[in-house]
């Protein structure tokens, strides 16, 4: 897997990537410094999806106080 910055990355690739993250977690044999790496990745990845749906939540927020009409 290509090494992106987050910054780049849309919310469905974040959590693609957090899923293939949790399957090799639960992976029997992975060694624990690969664990806390992918541990560590998994929650600046999470970090950056909570920031991005927040900024989205914010727009429709705006959006219901103009009276705008959006579509979901």
């Amino acid at each position: 897997m290509a090494e992106q910055k987050e910054t780049q990355l849309s919310i469905e690739e974040v959590f693609e990537q957090l899923d293939e993250m949790l399957m090799r977690l639960e992976a029997e044999e992975i060694p624990l410094e690969e664990a806390f790496l992918l541990y560590e990745k998994g929650m600046k990845l999470l970090k950056y999806c909570d920031s991005a749906i927040d900024k989205v939540e914010k727009k429709v927020l705006l959006l219901q106080e103009n009276g705008e009409t959006y579509e979901f």
